[in-house]
């Protein structure tokens, strides 16, 4: 893991987009891309890409489609109030746990 930075959310979070076009808006996390070091979020940062025929869209033609968007400009909803919030990590026993920062509540 040569510098690499931590990233604080996973597939299936909800986040808040807290920079560029979609600012504001909150969706889904689909996918994390790690060496990227961006995630892919339903509904934000749609692209148009130009597809050629296939079995799938036999016209092929122009499809919406979700672009990644950078783990910086996303932070994690925090389960309590809905707001975002920064995420801490504890111990709890042997395992790891997430939490928001701002309500403390654990994140599943």
């Amino acid at each position: 893991m040569s510098n690499m930075k931590k990233i604080h959310i996973k597939k299936g979070d909800t986040v808040y987009v807290n920079a560029g076009n979609d600012k504001g808006k909150t969706g889904k996390v689909l996918e994390v891309i790690p060496s990227k070091d961006r995630a892919i979020v339903e509904g934000i940062n749609m692209v148009s890409k130009h597809t050629k025929p296939n079995s799938q869209h036999p016209q092929g033609g122009i499809v919406k489609q979700e672009a990644g968007i950078h783990i910086s400009n996303l932070q994690l909803l925090d389960p309590k109030s809905g707001a975002a919030t920064r995420v801490g990590y504890k111990m709890d026993g042997e395992k790891k746990i997430r939490y928001a920062k701002k309500s403390g509540e654990e994140i599943k």
